[in-house]
């Protein structure tokens, strides 16, 4: 696995693990709804994954976009449909969010390489 996405998936496992541990109620609900909100369900979880890419990238989240972009790789999204996305998230972003979709492409790109 790409030291990239090993580093980020470590990392955010840790930390999850502490916030949970805390045993605050209103964290604990807040990642409830967010496993919730990305489950199946009118929409397709591939969908959602991108919709939630659109999101973070926009609102300038890195962590968001790496989780969105491993999330929606697993899913089957193809680079074209990564980048017909994240254009769409640079658009309605601005500039600003190019430096997000700088970072979005190379890890996208470890992601590839450890699938090969």
């Amino acid at each position: 696995m790409s030291n990239l996405v090993k580093e980020f998936n470590d990392y955010r496992s840790k930390m999850n693990e502490k916030l949970l541990a805390d045993d605050n109620k209103v964290i604990k609900r807040i990642f409830n709804l967010d496993t919730n909100t990305y489950m199946e369900g009118a929409l397709d979880v591939k969908t959602k994954e991108l919709l939630g890419l659109v999101a973070s990238a926009v609102l300038r989240c890195d962590d968001c976009i790496k989780y969105h972009l491993e999330t929606a790789h697993k899913q089957g999204v193809t680079k074209a449909e990564m980048m017909e996305t994240m254009s769409i998230a640079t658009l309605v972003g601005g500039t600003i969010v190019i430096p997000h979709l700088r970072r979005a492409y190379e890890f996208w790109e470890a992601l590839e390489e450890q699938t090969k």
